[in-house]
């Protein structure tokens, strides 16, 4: 069996990301206060105001340089003990693993090798829109899978119902929806056409055990 993750809000929670950016934006621009610059952006986050926009006044930095430290960090973020015994448990089990992923190259691959997803999944059955050339919901990339592994039958796990789930419903894949637990970036939008919704809901990747066997 073929397991394929989204990576963003799936196997790690994407504002630990943002957290992790805006630390190390914070170090470059605070000086001496680092963790009350970094306390400010988060408060500004949370209360729905534009970070960058505030910096550029405060600071007289450039968007363009924000966003390349934003997107060029090497960030600190971790895999949850649930995921790692996911991982551990497919692995175990003889499943082949994957992600598909939409991102820039060096954003998604500091991602991938900060979390240290190597140990689970080769470098060649990761898919990331930059280098594969199209985004989800395109089949082809969904299609690489099926291609390299023609005899396996497959498993897509992923949060975002639009468009996460539209292309391997279709090619009769199995699918999963990781449920948002309040902390997700983007917010799930549940009322959309069954044809985005996934096979099951789940709260935690834990639950993909009972569903894959």
């Amino acid at each position: 069996m073929v397991v394929v993750f989204d990576l963003d809000d799936t196997l790690y929670k994407e504002v630990d990301y943002l957290k992790s950016a805006y630390r190390e934006i914070a170090s470059k621009l605070g000086n001496f206060n680092v963790e009350e610059l970094y306390q400010h952006m988060l408060e500004w986050y949370y209360t729905k105001e534009n970070v960058f926009e505030k910096i550029e006044l405060l600071y007289s930095v450039e968007k363009s340089e924000l966003l390349s430290l934003y997107r060029n960090h090497y960030p600190t973020i971790s895999l949850a003990e649930n995921v790692l015994d996911t991982l551990n448990q497919l692995e175990s089990k003889g499943c082949t693993l994957g992600i598909i992923t939409d991102g820039r190259s060096v954003v998604q691959r500091n991602k991938i090798k900060a979390l240290g997803l190597s140990s689970w999944i080769s470098d060649d059955n990761i898919i990331i829109s930059e280098e594969f050339g199209s985004e989800k919901p395109c089949e082809a990339n969904y299609r690489f899978f099926m291609g390299k592994y023609p005899d396996d039958e497959f498993v897509y796990v992923g949060d975002n119902i639009m468009k996460d789930f539209i292309s391997p419903n279709k090619l009769g894949w199995k699918t999963i929806c990781l449920l948002d637990d309040g902390r997700n970036i983007h917010k799930q939008e549940l009322a959309v056409p069954i044809a985005n919704r996934a096979d099951h809901d789940i709260v935690s990747l834990v639950d993909i055990q009972a569903i894959v066997f």
